[in-house]
């Protein structure tokens, strides 16, 4: 048996502040589902016996509704192509509570239930026997004695067994993602019992075991993922043989690095210029980065915001990585504010919190007024200062 192995897809997931001018929405997210749907064409390409997701489809518990109509467009495809799909919850779209409907419960009320869709979500194991290959299916569990009590219930089959599931490998403890109901998976349940091992969670597409791999996120989630290698996996069950496969993503790369080093603003701001002019035929709806080494706080306060707000309308995004001179840490720089980005980040720390939507919402839009409140009264004070 031949499968394709995916992950951490995040559908609604949005970002930038962008808006797509025919539809109205969040330039990201509209990206997100339409490199998505077209990955699930080129994997249909493939051929492949079945589709395994190992977590966070979603990117929130509570899918905007084009998140779902994506979904299920997704399934559909899938459908018609004869292409069965197995897939666990992750921690961004399970039911914290047995109260909370899941997601995957509007998906197989779709209709796909029947021989398509086989999913396991609410902190349940789920066994499927394919042909003569067994999945077994372990969605993010809400403790991690969880994972351990749905480990001792398989019970293996003597032909070919998969196990699918969400969680942080051992091996990778350093790179913890600090969100909710983040679990760490024990050498003991990777075991070498199972002839393929299908994670997800960690965002980078990396093998932990000699049968266990994280295919990794089909987009760059943010910009510490810049160098992580993105996609799905082809595997061969029956040969042991994992193949990267590239999909459509939303490209991010560097522009470089900027010594800044005796640099005045206008300098500074010439070289960001030229290393955009640089890669101007990549520019188009990418999420791009470039270094400023060595740069002074008072050089980067007189930067022109508005030849950089020029530059930024040709991309996606991009952010400016400081290495200030008199600043050893590293920090990013956005428009709104020298050095961190504080309403960002309070953004996407309310958004790791998950929420529901109109609270999220409501977090959002009380917080960011108070930090642009207390910002302002910080650069009054900065002026009066000077």
């Amino acid at each position: 048996m031949k499968i394709v192995h995916l992950a951490d897809t995040h559908l609604g997931l949005s970002a930038f502040n962008r808006v797509d001018p025919e539809t109205g929405m969040n330039l990201r997210e509209q990206l997100i589902y339409d490199n998505f749907l077209a990955a699930v064409d080129r994997i249909i390409a493939l051929r492949p016996d079945a589709l395994v997701h190992a977590g966070d489809l979603f990117h929130q518990v509570k899918p905007k509704t084009r998140a779902y109509t994506t979904a299920l467009d997704a399934l559909s495809r899938l459908h018609d192509a004869g292409i069965p799909v197995l897939v666990v919850a992750g921690n961004h779209s399970m039911a914290k509570t047995r109260y909370t409907a899941s997601p995957f419960e509007v998906l197989e009320r779709g209709g796909y239930a029947a021989g398509d869709l086989y999913v396991a979500h609410h902190n349940r194991y789920r066994r499927v026997e394919l042909g003569d290959t067994v999945f077994h299916l372990i969605p993010n569990m809400l403790e991690v004695e969880g994972y351990r009590r749905a480990f001792e219930g398989i019970e293996f089959s003597s032909g070919t067994n998969v196990l699918v599931t969400h969680g942080l490998a051992s091996i990778l403890k350093d790179k913890r993602l600090h969100t909710v109901a983040e679990h760490e998976l024990d050498a003991t349940i990777l075991s070498d019992r199972f002839d393929y091992i299908a994670l997800g969670h960690f965002h980078g597409q990396v093998q932990v075991a000699d049968n266990a791999w994280y295919s990794g996120s089909l987009e760059h989630c943010n910009y510490g993922e810049i160098a992580e290698e993105k996609g799905g996996l082809a595997v061969d069950l029956a040969s042991g043989e994992v193949e990267h496969i590239d999909l459509p993503r939303t490209p991010m790369f560097s522009l470089g690095r900027i010594n800044c080093d005796g640099l005045s603003a206008r300098e500074v701001v010439d070289g960001i210029l030229d290393a955009v002019d640089n890669h101007e035929k990549k520019l188009h709806h990418a999420i791009c980065q470039v270094t400023l080494d060595g740069i002074r706080r008072d050089t980067l306060r007189a930067l022109d915001q508005k030849a950089l707000q020029d530059i930024r309308n040709r991309a996606l995004d991009l952010k400016l990585q400081v290495l200030a001179v008199d600043d050893p840490s590293r920090i990013f720089y956005e428009d709104s504010l020298v050095g961190i980005d504080y309403v960002a980040e309070f953004e996407r720390f309310v958004e790791k919190e998950h929420l529901a939507p109109a609270d999220e919402e409501f977090v959002k839009k009380t917080g960011t007024e108070v930090l642009r409140s207390v910002i302002a009264c910080h650069k009054e004070g900065e002026r009066a200062a000077e």
